[in-house]
Order: structure tokens, then C-alpha cells, then sequence
């Protein structure tokens, strides 16, 4: 069992930064594939980004592509995810996710076995 924890949300303006870390703790060795989901109120959660243990694997949405980069450290257990240039549309809710061993769904939130609480961001105007 692998236990997620987020970090780094909160209030940003348009066109601002924020990093996202999500800490992993039990066993993280198991964790080979991570992933980063959003949900907007009244919207489903939706894949953002995902990240394989060793890093041959990157994935993003196209919705984020060239403004967010998925990263961890297997070291220090912590996957991230750094978001510039951020949009109105991208405030939601970031959940971090992980599963072990491959899957070439890793879009889909249902592929994905652990799950953190959640951390919100917001995007003002």
C-alpha cells in the first residue's frame, strides 16, 4: 500500500507559477507509475500529466502541454508537477495517483490504484 500526500496549492494570478509535490510513503517501491488528475467543480476528474519511475515514460493533456512539467525524485519519494503560466481554466482540484507496474491507459483515472486528498489551486484574474 502506498500512501499520497499533496502539497503546494493555493491562490495565483493569470500567468503565475506554482509547484505541486506529492509524497509517497509505505511502499514506494511498488510505485512505477505516477499521475497527476484535476476536477473542477460540476466537471469529471481529468488526466494531466503522468510520469513513469524511471522517466521513459512523460505524458501530459494537450490542454497543458508546454506550460506544466511533471518531475520526481525516487530518492526523496515525491513526484511534481510545475505549473506556469497558468490559465483561469486550469483551477480545480490536483490529485496525485500511482499504480505499480505498467499500463499504457495511464490516462484514466480508473488505472490508477492509490490517491492522495487532493490540494486545490486557483486561478484569478
Amino acid at each position: 500500500q502506498v500512501q499520497l500526500v499533496e502539497s503546494g496549492g493555493g491562490l495565483v494570478q493569470a500567468g503565475g507559477s506554482l509547484r505541486l509535490s506529492c509524497a509517497a510513503s509505505g511502499r514506494t517501491d511498488s510505485a512505477y507509475l505516477m499521475g497527476w488528475f484535476r476536477q473542477a467543480p460540476g466537471k469529471e476528474r481529468e488526466f494531466v500529466a503522468a510520469i513513469s519511475r524511471g522517466g521513459s515514460i512523460t505524458d501530459y493533456a494537450d490542454s497543458v502541454k508546454g506550460r506544466f512539467t511533471i518531475s520526481r525524485e525516487n530518492a526523496k519519494n515525491t513526484v511534481y508537477l510545475q505549473m506556469d503560466s497558468l490559465k483561469l481554466e486550469d483551477t480545480a482540484v490536483y490529485y496525485c495517483a500511482g499504480r505499480s507496474g505498467y499500463s499504457s491507459k495511464w490516462t484514466g483515472p480508473d488505472e490508477y490504484y492509490w490517491w492522495g486528498q487532493g490540494t486545490q489551486v486557483t486561478v484569478s484574474s
